[in-house]
């Protein structure tokens, strides 16, 4: 894969990976309660793109990183090795939720009925962010390969959600903060996650034109 593929192909699916994410967090909020099957479902039929999207980043990612400075080569592959992990730990999450409402015969909040849930979005998730944003930033701190705000930013997001890692000691309330389940640890991480996808594509895609002064990609 050339670098000028290798670019397009990463920053496109990282803008995907971010609109689909971006689309469904509200849903996770619109219902008091235990929202409809429809709900739920929807939110999680969108959440598996998202997360193939993800993929496809880290993937493009990689390539990327190996393309431009094949010193760092390994960087880029414990990146995606790290967003390969978080990929397949909320698709495993997501397989559970929809196990859940498909089988009840009554609307339930499957963030609360499915207790194999909490760790798998909450501590385990947020572990496998870590090791993915950081790599992530430490690959671009060394290759210069996306500006360097991308890679500082990916760094302090990913040294956040180490410290939600602790939150199992917290219980399964999603309305505290810090609960397995709450929605620090979940959505709002999940929020933030979104957010950087999003700069991080629209930067990706901005680099493309610029493949001939990746120097300059080291500006801002």
């Amino acid at each position: 894969m050339n670098e000028i593929l290798a670019r397009r192909f990463t920053g496109w699916s990282c803008l995907a990976a971010a609109l689909a994410l971006i689309v469904v967090v509200p849903l996770y909020f619109v219902y008091d309660g235990p929202p409809p099957d429809a709900n739920v479902l929807t939110r999680l039929l969108i959440s598996i793109l998202a997360l193939g999207a993800v993929l496809l980043f880290a993937t493009g990612f990689r390539e990327l990183v190996r393309t431009v400075s094949p010193a760092y080569a390994w960087a880029g592959g414990l990146a995606f090795a790290g967003g390969l992990g978080y990929v397949v730990i909320n698709l495993v999450s997501n397989g559970l939720e929809a196990g859940a409402v498909i089988a009840a015969a009554h609307p339930v909040d499957p963030t609360i009925s499915e207790p194999g849930t909490y760790l798998l979005y909450g501590t385990i998730g947020r572990m496998m962010t870590a090791i993915f944003l950081i790599s992530v930033g430490y690959a671009i701190a060394r290759t210069g390969v996306l500006p360097r705000w991308t890679g500082r930013t990916a760094t302090v997001l990913g040294t956040v959600s180490l410290a939600f890692m602790p939150s199992l000691f917290f219980g399964n309330d999603p309305a505290f903060f810090y609960a397995a389940n709450g929605w620090g640890t979940t959505a709002t991480m999940g929020a933030l996650f979104s957010l950087w996808l999003l700069a991080t594509g629209i930067a990706t895609v901005r680099s493309v034109p610029r493949t001939n002064s990746i120097g300059a990609l080291n500006k801002g």
